[in-house]
Order: C-alpha cells, then structure tokens, then sequence
C-alpha cells in the first residue's frame, strides 16, 4: 500500500472530523471531532515515517501528538462538567458565558 492510500485516508477522516466539528453542536461530538482529527494527524505522520524508514521523526511527532490529545481530553471533559453543571445542557449555542 503506497503513501497515497494513507493520505487519501487520514483526508477523509480530517474531513469527517472538521465536519462533525462545524456543524454539531454537542460540545462531547465535537471533541470527539477534534480527537478524529489529531487521529488523521497521526496516520498521516506514520504514514511518512513508513516512507521513510531511516529517520523516526513521525513516530515522534505522532507520540507527541497523542499526548496532546489525552490533555484536550482531560481538560475539555471537565470544562464540559463544568458547563453542565451551571447550564444544565451541553449545547454549544448556549454557551455565551460560563458563569452567571
């Protein structure tokens, strides 16, 4: 399978996150969303590291990315708590302010 097949790939998946992002608005879809789309980052960054093989650059780059995905996760499910706690909903429309 040539890198073409994993481009092609991780532009779908980018596509169905960016998607997903821009037009639902439940706060937990679209941080599922953004995940999906730092998911198509990592696939791409292997995908090259796979064209590549001498040099591990995309391995590196693709660990640094899951950690930054398991931080956004953290850190955006307890700003949703938050929210959910004060608004009692979890839509995107309604969050002007985060505090009375």
């Amino acid at each position: 399978m040539g890198i073409g097949a994993y481009l092609a790939l991780a532009s779908v998946l980018f596509g169905i996150g960016a998607v997903g992002f821009l037009t639902r608005r439940n706060m937990l879809i679209q941080l599922m969303s953004i995940e999906l789309m730092l998911n198509s980052a990592n696939v791409l960054l292997l995908a090259f590291n796979r064209a590549y093989p001498g040099n591990h650059d995309g391995q590196v780059f693709a660990f640094f990315v899951i950690a930054v995905a398991a931080a956004e996760a953290a850190v955006g499910l307890a700003i949703v708590i938050a929210y959910y706690r004060v608004r009692k909903t979890i839509e995107t429309d309604r969050a002007t302010l985060l505090r009375y």
